[in-house]
């Protein structure tokens, strides 16, 4: 992770940029640099290295996170991150245009979804936006709610703890306890106890049904 801003200087801003691709990276970087006065740019190229960077840094004005990088499970990443930084705002970035989706990022916490397509100058003016206490989404991103989400669904899945999400990813993928508790480096009893009160805050009776429920943020995204 590398940060840029005015040598001698306290940064005006420090922004983190997290997505796996340094090529994306760099530009909203110079986008950044270009359109910013003393602007601290901080690169991630994956989910736990932003979390590091949030955690390493007291005052972050804004995480422009990509939904579609490692670690990231759909909006489970963005959950997490809204969760454990609640007072950082979330600009997503995706390479997707699918108004259904631009909407759900939305409802889960981020302050702007801009599509990667988007011109510089545009990416600039949506995360100026943000920056200004705005909510920021394209045009094509207005339209009906998505049919079938529960009013009160991103109130609840705020309400889980960031290891909790990190279960609930995994159940969605249909792994076991054993499994989950493998793969988390945690005892199985550990999880069990995830998983209840995954299902009591959720609202819901069943590991099938929480993972129904998971895929609300899980935009099919392998990484």
């Amino acid at each position: 992770m590398t940060g840029t801003g005015k040598a001698g200087t306290e940064p005006a801003l420090t922004i983190i940029i997290a997505d796996d691709h340094p090529l994306v990276r760099d530009a909203l970087g110079q986008a950044l640099r270009q359109t910013m006065n003393g602007v601290a740019v901080i690169g991630a190229g994956d989910l736990p290295e932003a979390q590091a960077a949030l955690d390493a840094h007291d005052a972050v004005d804004l995480l422009i996170l990509d939904l579609d990088m490692p670690g990231m499970d759909g909006f489970a990443g963005l959950a997490a991150v809204r969760a454990s930084h609640p007072a950082v705002p979330v600009a997503m970035v995706s390479s997707t245009r699918e108004p259904a989706v631009m909407r759900r990022a939305i409802e889960f916490g981020a302050a702007a979804f801009v599509p990667k397509s988007a011109p510089l100058e545009t990416i600039a003016s949506a995360l100026q936006a943000v920056l200004d206490g705005e909510v920021w989404l394209p045009p094509e991103a207005s339209g009906e709610p998505e049919a079938g989400m529960p009013g009160d669904f991103a109130r609840r899945v705020a309400e889980l703890t960031p290891q909790q999400f990190r279960v609930l990813a995994l159940l969605a993928k249909g792994k076991l306890n054993k499994q989950i508790a493998h793969e988390l480096s945690v005892g199985e009893a550990t999880v069990k106890a995830h998983v209840t009160a995954i299902l009591k805050k959720l609202g819901v009776r069943s590991r099938t049904q929480a993972a129904i429920a998971a895929r609300h943020f899980a935009v099919g995204s392998e990484g």
